[in-house]
């Protein structure tokens, strides 16, 4: 539920007692914070530097950027729909585990997969192993394969861990929006093939628009991946020119060019989702037709496929790796991440959720509140580089200017108060995932209905006790929920936490980073399987809330 879905909906106020736009207009100021530093930083002298990154790097980084994106787009949309399609539609051998399993490959990070790819499809990965047995070669140049260290190797991989993110809003839209439309089609005679093309499609446009255009926005945010693989993206560029050229104006410049990218991308969803007179609202279930014969082989195929490429393979391949060094368990710099990795996303979790409440209780009814609100959602649809390079600005500006009046005054050095501690992580990590607890509140705001907070106000309850005694005991699962999905996502977090985690700190997404870009990649097993283990239980419990409030709803309307 990032900022693509939700942010529309920031303008629409459910807050009963919701008398000011300033809780909203604060959160939207630190939000916009690094984003003012890093226009700030940008204005640097960086002539030498950017010289050289204008007519050499810039343009290949901006040419591999937008034909990775466009990779990623296109496959990501194909895989989505056709297996929402399938699963909404059909109903052949394995569909009930299937449209379960396909959400699972969202919990590994694409980092982790584009590792698992190396060592699944390398030179000595089992695959061309096989081929080699089977051949009989001995060299590469004696056969052709794939070579996975490039830009379409790289679109594979992204795209078969973040096509859900297309798959389920375009399932939810082929089940329960389009079923009337799709039913009555049926119903006309129109047939299977016909009725997906010029039906279901153009009613699921705007969800597929949103689940391609954050997928790309996660492939622009990547680090790991691209570079494992060889791809030199934008986002890469960024991290490279800050550390390897020592131009941090010249990263800046670079991340500016990257926030045209962001804005393109929210640009081309809008225009996708604005006409929206096809758009079709009810609750008619849409009836799943039995498939038997090749046609329920095909679908189990097609819908398989997915699942074992994007998390079977990476699971059999850190499986293998761990059970490899089985003495990492016993590693305590290991023990050390995992724990530094758990407080940094619960309190990144607890901090969205009080920024998510926040601008929930603000007037967003005004053309201010509703401003406020949008723009303090923005995180979401900033990369992790391009965020960090002007949070690093802003914090350690502020930090330097707090020791330099203590010490004028008091005679007190504060030192580096937050840029030197875990707190600029905690700040950065609130801003990006901020709309993804704001979704779940709002989502469960959505469910309260007004007269349970007029009768609590008309019983003599004032707007604070009413907010306290009535909606936060209501809103406690949808808090719980936004607090679990920014703790994961928090957990996957690789880039901003590769720039401004401080000296000594590791969590396990740099533990795996640092291990696989030193050619230990088995050492990092572990903590790849721990944080995926962890995405895997909140999609599971997130699937769960789900289909109770599918029944719910469902027992709502049957009354």
């Amino acid at each position: 539920m990032p900022f693509l879905r939700h942010a529309a909906s920031a303008t629409r106020s459910r807050g009963i007692g919701s008398h000011s736009a300033v809780p909203a207009a604060i959160v939207a100021a630190f939000v916009l914070l690094p984003i003012g530093a890093l226009l700030i930083l940008s204005l640097g002298d960086s002539s030498d530097v950017w010289r050289h990154l204008y007519t050499t790097v810039l343009p290949r980084s901006l040419s591999t950027t937008a034909l990775l994106l466009a990779g990623v787009g296109a496959v990501t949309l194909a895989i989505g729909t056709m297996t929402a399609w399938l699963i909404s539609r059909y109903r052949f051998f394995g569909s009930d585990i299937l449209s379960w399993l396909l959400v699972m490959p969202l919990s590994i990070p694409t980092y982790v997969a584009a590792y698992c790819a190396i060592e699944a499809f390398g030179f000595t990965g089992p695959f061309q192993e096989t081929v080699r047995w089977l051949g009989g070669y001995r060299a590469p140049s004696e056969y052709w394969f794939p070579e996975i260290r490039s830009i379409p190797g790289a679109v594979v991989t992204m795209s078969l861990v973040l096509y859900p993110y297309v798959y389920l809003p375009c399932r939810l839209a082929f089940s329960r929006q389009a079923g009337a439309a799709i039913e009555s089609a049926r119903l006309l005679g129109a047939g299977n093939l016909r009725v997906f093309a010029r039906i279901a499609l153009p009613l699921a446009r705007p969800a597929a628009a949103a689940g391609v255009t954050l997928a790309m926005l996660e492939t622009l945010n990547d680090i790991g991946a691209v570079e494992i693989l060889g791809v030199r993206s934008l986002s890469f560029t960024i991290y490279d020119t800050w550390l390897n050229r020592s131009s941090l104006a010249g990263a800046a410049q670079i991340a500016c060019v990257t926030l045209l990218f962001v804005a393109l991308l929210i640009w081309a969803e809008r225009v996708l989702r604005r006409d929206r007179r096809y758009a079709v609202r009810g609750t008619v279930e849409l009836v799943k037709l039995p498939l038997a014969g090749a046609g329920n082989v095909l679908a189990f195929v097609a819908c398989a496929a997915p699942v074992v490429l994007g998390l079977g393979v990476p699971l059999a391949i850190l499986v293998r790796a761990a059970l490899h060094r089985l003495d990492a368990l016993s590693d305590y710099a290991l023990a050390e991440a995992a724990t530094n990795s758990l407080i940094f996303a619960a309190a990144t979790g607890v901090m969205a959720v009080a920024c998510g409440l926040a601008i929930a209780k603000s007037d967003t009814k005004s053309a201010t509140g509703s401003l406020a609100a949008r723009l303090a959602l923005l995180g979401y649809a900033l990369p992790g580089s391009v965020l960090a390079i002007g949070m690093l600005y802003a914090v350690t500006t502020f930090d330097n200017k707090l020791d330099a009046i203590m010490r004028s005054w008091a005679g007190l050095s504060t030192g580096l108060l937050i840029s030197g501690t875990v707190l600029i992580l905690i700040y950065a990590a609130t801003v990006r995932f901020l709309s993804v607890a704001y979704g779940a509140i709002d989502t469960g705001r959505a469910g309260i209905g007004e007269h349970v907070i007029w009768a609590s106000r008309a019983l003599g309850r004032s707007a604070a006790r009413t907010a306290i005694s009535v909606e936060l005991p209501l809103l406690a699962r949808a808090m719980a929920a936004g607090a679990l999905l920014v703790f994961v996502d928090t957990m996957k977090e690789l880039p901003a936490t590769l720039i401004l985690r401080p000296f000594g700190f590791s969590t396990l997404a740099t533990v795996i980073y640092e291990k696989a870009s030193q050619g230990r990649f088995e050492e990092g097993a572990f903590a790849a399987l721990f944080i995926i283990a962890i995405g895997a239980a909140a999609l599971l419990a997130m699937g769960g809330v789900w289909a109770r409030f599918e029944a719910g709803q469902k027992e709502r309307a049957g009354q």
